[in-house]
């Protein structure tokens, strides 16, 4: 830090009502402190260009596509895309390389392909969701001082990356996403070509509180939501405010960080840290804009003290040390601020919700917008460090307490006020208007050593400012749309096979399966799809028309088994299939008559059957049995003699051992359908074989 400035502290306050306000006082107060040093002209300098804003926390929800992008950099934990490096296609395969930070960063907590969280394996391949699975392989580098290239595009693009091309510090990403069958390309990319974000743990950060680290070795700092420690890390850095760690008073960001990691008890009796959060910009936006979001989430006052190191009053209130008496002001302006006009009757919020995929959500309003026929008087509090609810509550009703403030601006002798620069909180006394009140210093003080007094303005705080009872004051928070995952094209409900016969050429029946299922959208097609169980033969499908209700197969092998299954198509992107139902198709399900004239006579190691067929059409084959005893019950059958309708007809079956023998014959039909009369067997008597 070069040489000390003032012998009294400037401060740099955030505390102005607006915007403009609180830029115009810390590059007021800081650029002029520091003008002549090489970070001070420079900040100077870009009180003359007009930056680019902080993004939106919804600007990261897509890649960003540019042609040089400035380095974004991830303060606490956020979810962005990243900006392409390369994009290339070999294979088959797109692979796309991109960066996420322009820093190292702690890590990747979560991947998103489009709005769909992905979970991956070991490997990287993605296992949810489930149509992107096995398609799509993600792999990351967290910006190591050095970092190891990806091996595969060292491999498969040899001519323009090696394995230099490592990406140190650079936290980069790299998604590869294999070509689909045109069958089912918009099943697998419903949305094209998937776009990455991730919500990242960003910068490793400086802790004054934790001995092991070093402010001179990055690789002992550690990742920190603390917004005080964010802060330091903002106003340390080449993109931000250029100083040196050394530059700061570590016992007041220390305290600060403290103050920041309080538990405070929310509506729901959880507790939750006082001050924490996140942000994420690029090197080239406003780093005036970015300390100011980051100073309002987290109540800082950043200020310059006596001995030139940069100091910081914590989100708290403090009990003054100075108090002004009537005897120490020369000249006081006192403004009530009970203008109708300019009374402020509600303060809106807007937050970013982790629960919501870290978008912009809006908090509970802080007091009543309308007052009978009022025109609405509001403050909006936006700022996207915040990330809970609570925070933004206890945030909303500071602003509203300061908005409606009386402003006072005083001007007192130096001898009473002259320590005044390390102080945010001052009491005065001055009745009837001023009774020991309170006052919050909201501009730097001025101190003039000709006449030997101070002047500075400020707002009338109560004492129990930062005082907030969550059970009561903190109101509802927003509902928090559940994500809606796309189920994707239905699949077919109530689905159902029966096996059917109509009469073909010749008189002949023949078989085929009727598939019906339930009404979903006349926008639906169904495909159907046959094959026989013991999958001899490959499977047939056929298309129903929109609106219909069922389809039917082919002709079937009579006696075969079948599977089948149903799925739904809509604009080429078809639905799961069902589970397979399995039927067997039965060209003639109608019963053939029963033999008459039954016989069975026995011989050596033999019998011989006798019959007279049925006078039936369908008539195509006796089953012939045998049993040891008079039951159908467990009989064995020991031949099939095929004939025609009411014909005599005789079989004989050897090889039988010596004993008595039970016959019994049933007739069938071509399908195999038995004789009717519930099938059951005609008996032929018994036989002694020899």
């Amino acid at each position: 830090m070069p040489g000390v400035i003032e012998t009294f502290a400037l401060i740099v306050s955030t505390l102005a009502t607006t915007t403009l306000g609180a830029n115009l006082l810390y590059l007021g107060t800081l650029g002029a402190a520091y003008a002549g040093l090489a970070y001070g002209a420079a900040l100077l300098q870009g009180m003359f260009v007009d930056k680019p804003a902080v993004p939106r926390p919804d600007d990261g929800a897509y890649n960003l596509k540019q042609s040089v992008p400035s380095l974004p950099i991830v303060l606490g934990r956020r979810k962005k895309g990243s900006d392409y490096l390369m994009l290339e296609e070999r294979g088959g395969t797109a692979y796309h390389v991109m960066a996420a930070a322009g820093h190292r960063i702690h890590g990747f907590v979560e991947h998103y392909l489009h709005d769909e969280k992905a979970t991956l394996n070991a490997s990287g391949y993605t296992v949810t969701p489930a149509h992107l699975a096995n398609y799509v392989r993600i792999l990351s580098r967290n910006g190591l001082p050095a970092e190891t290239a990806y091996a595969d595009l060292v491999t498969t693009f040899p001519e323009i990356w090696t394995n230099n091309h490592r990406g140190d510090g650079l936290a980069t990403v790299r998604v590869s996403a294999a070509t689909a069958s045109s069958e089912d390309y918009l099943a697998v990319y419903p949305n094209q070509m998937p776009q990455h974000s991730a919500v990242i743990d960003g910068a490793l950060v400086f802790d004054p509180r934790d001995p092991a680290h070093d402010m001179t070795d990055v690789e002992t700092f550690a990742f920190a939501r603390n917004i005080p420690l964010l802060r330091m890390h903002q106003l340390t850095n080449p993109w931000g405010g250029k100083l040196n760690l050394a530059d700061l008073y570590h016992p007041d960001w220390a305290h600060a960080a403290d103050v920041g990691d309080q538990a405070v008890t929310n509506r729901d009796g959880i507790n939750e840290p006082r001050y924490h959060g996140g942000i994420w910009f690029r090197a080239n936006n406003d780093q005036v804009q970015v300390g100011r979001l980051l100073d309002q989430a987290a109540e800082l006052v950043v200020y310059e003290r006596p001995d030139g190191l940069i100091g910081v009053h914590a989100g708290e209130f403090v009990e003054p040390t100075i108090r002004l008496t009537e005897d120490d002001i020369h000249r006081l302006t006192f403004k009530a601020n009970r203008s109708e006009a300019a009374t402020v009757l509600a303060v809106r919020g807007r937050y970013t919700s982790p629960e919501n995929r870290f978008n912009t959500v809006d908090a509970a309003i802080v007091g009543n917008p309308y007052i009978g026929e009022d025109t609405e008087r509001t403050r909006t509090l936006d700022n996207q460090v915040i990330e809970r609810h609570s925070h933004c509550q206890r945030l909303q009703k500071i602003t509203m307490i300061r908005a409606n403030a009386p402003r006072v601006s005083i001007l007192a002798t130096y001898e009473a006020a002259g320590d005044i620069g390390y102080h945010r909180f001052v009491r005065v006394h001055a009745p009837p208007q001023l009774d020991e009140a309170i006052v919050e210093i909201t501009t730097t003080p001025t101190f003039s050593f000709r006449n030997l007094t101070v002047e500075f303005s400020g707002i009338v705080v109560p004492a129990d400012l930062y005082d907030f009872d969550a059970a009561t004051e903190e109101g509802e928070p927003p509902t928090v749309p559940e994500a809606i995952v796309p189920s994707g094209v239905p699949v077919p409900i109530d689905f159902d096979v029966t096996v059917q016969t109509e009469v073909v050429t010749g008189g002949q029946t023949a078989a085929f399966e009727l598939a019906t299922w339930d009404l979903v959208s006349p926008a639906l097609t169904y495909e159907f799809e046959w094959q026989p169980a013991t999958e001899a033969e490959a499977a047939r499908s056929t298309m129903s028309k929109p609106g219909e209700t069922q389809v039917r197969s082919a002709y079937l092998t009579d006696g075969v088994q079948y599977r089948s299954r149903l799925r739904a198509w809509s604009n080429g992107v078809p639905s799961e299939w069902t589970d397979y139902i399995f039927r067997t198709a039965t060209a003639d399900p109608v019963a053939p008559g029963l033999v008459t004239s039954p016989s069975l006579t026995g011989g050596v190691a033999q019998v011989n059957f006798g019959w007279t067929a049925p006078n039936s059409p369908n008539y195509f084959a006796a089953r012939l049995y045998l049993n040891t005893v008079n039951s159908f019950a467990g009989a064995t059958l020991v031949a099939t003699e095929y004939g025609v309708a009411a014909a005599n007809d005789a079989r004989t079956v050897t090889g039988l051992t010596a004993g008595t023998y039970y016959g019994f014959i049933v007739a069938i039909n071509s399908s195999g359908v038995p004789q009717a009369v519930s099938a059951t067997p005609v008996a032929t008597g018994f036989a002694i074989v020899t």
